[in-house]
């Protein structure tokens, strides 16, 4: 009775081992940096400036006009509060990879 026990233990630390091996692989592609690109529909854009002060990493700022503008789109980090808040949905951003060949 022990031997079926020591059996379900080793085939439990072997799954163990192989999950952590693939635990790490997707960790590993998660530190990649992430893509984002952003979309400003002008014509639905009341000038609000809810975008660019709220943006937790100040890529949107305001021109004369006080339109938004994607200064540093690079910087960009997901988190969609600029498209969520606006109350003329006038944003909108979308998660990209850049070795994909854009469609057109």
């Amino acid at each position: 009775m022990n031997k079926g026990k020591e059996e379900a233990g080793s085939t439990y630390k072997k799954r163990k081992i192989e999950d952590h091996h693939d635990h790490s692989q997707n960790k590993n592609a998660s530190n990649q940096k992430k893509h984002y690109s952003q979309t400003i529909f002008r014509n639905w854009c009341k000038r609000c400036g809810i975008c660019s002060a709220f943006c937790p990493k100040k890529v949107i700022s305001c021109d004369d006009d006080k339109r938004p503008v994607f200064e540093h789109p690079e910087d960009c980090i997901g988190c969609r509060f600029c498209e969520l808040h606006c109350p003329d949905f006038a944003i909108t951003i979308k998660e990209y990879d850049p070795s994909q060949k854009e469609e057109l």
